[in-house]
């Protein structure tokens, strides 16, 4: 357990990266509390992304999620209407039967005409926004992050009234993995507008590994880019890691309960391999 004094977030780690065991922070698991999972890299069609589909599917019976939030590169390969049965719509079947809803954002692998495809809740669009009671979620294209898209993103910010902001895409703009690491340049871009609105908490993939930073000029930064793909061995921590896991795939669940946001971090073979508590710190705009 350990404190982080500049926002005051409560956190108990399970990391399992590191060898150090931790009692693990239960979800609390409130009727009506905003529920929901995020995966990250995970369109291969391969046996690995079906297990942690599998996993996602058995946690749900008891935890029952209705939202996935996918951090891009949610197709690898070949991207027909085939494809996406194969590497879509049948690892995720029963989620979607039970009417869990994927809310998609784009990575550098997916085809630009994905945004059209049903299940991915995309209407057509690179970059949009939407809200589940107290939680604002936007969803960005990083990829191609042009003027246009972060003028929207900040009025976007700036006009949101819900407690949480909670903005993801694909590409991490803190990373300590050795393959790709973080994306400084985009990172130019996008915090300033973050701070500046207020930002809580920001997800990402690309790099296939699960990391969690300690709190970036206040705001939390989680990599979960491992549901499908894994680049064993990769991290590389630093003294910017909170925690990390790189020897599995795996995806996570998070819940925000009024001002408390509950996350876990569980592998393939449904190990929790981080958890924690972020309570919400109101941060004045820079």
């Amino acid at each position: 357990m350990q404190t982080v004094r500049r926002c005051l977030i409560l956190v108990l780690t399970a990391a399992a990266y590191a060898g150090l065991l931790a009692q693990s922070v239960a979800l609390p698991n409130r009727a009506d509390s905003v529920k929901f999972a995020a995966i990250g890299d995970n369109g291969t069609g391969d046996r690995p992304q079906y297990e942690v589909a599998q996993q996602m599917t058995s946690t749900h019976a008891k935890y029952p999620f209705d939202l996935v939030i996918m951090l891009g590169d949610n197709m690898y390969g070949g991207q027909k209407p085939s494809d996406f049965v194969k590497k879509f719509e049948q690892p995720y079947a029963a989620l979607l039967a039970a009417n869990v809803k994927f809310q998609a954002s784009l990575g550098n692998h997916d085809r630009p005409e994905n945004v059209s495809y049903g299940l991915y809740n995309m209407n057509g669009q690179r970059y949009y926004t939407y809200v589940r009671k107290n939680v604002r979620f936007v969803a960005l294209d990083s990829t191609l992050m042009d003027r246009k898209q972060l003028d929207w993103l900040d009025a976007t910010l700036r006009d949101a009234r819900e407690d949480w902001k909670v903005c993801y895409f694909h590409h991490p703009l803190y990373s300590n993995a050795s393959r790709h690491g973080s994306s400084v340049d985009l990172r130019l871009l996008l915090e300033p507008i973050f701070l500046k609105n207020g930002v809580n908490v920001v997800f990402s993939g690309h790099d296939h590994v699960y990391e969690r930073l300690k709190p970036q000029k206040g705001i939390y930064y989680f990599v979960s880019g491992a549901a499908g793909q894994l680049r064993k061995g990769n991290m590389e921590p630093s003294d910017q890691t909170a925690a990390s896991f790189d020897q599995d795939q795996s995806f996570m669940l998070v819940e925000v309960a009024g001002q408390d946001m509950f996350f876990q971090s569980i592998s393939r073979a449904g190990q929790v391999v981080d958890s924690g508590v972020i309570h919400r710190q109101q941060r004045p705009a820079s």
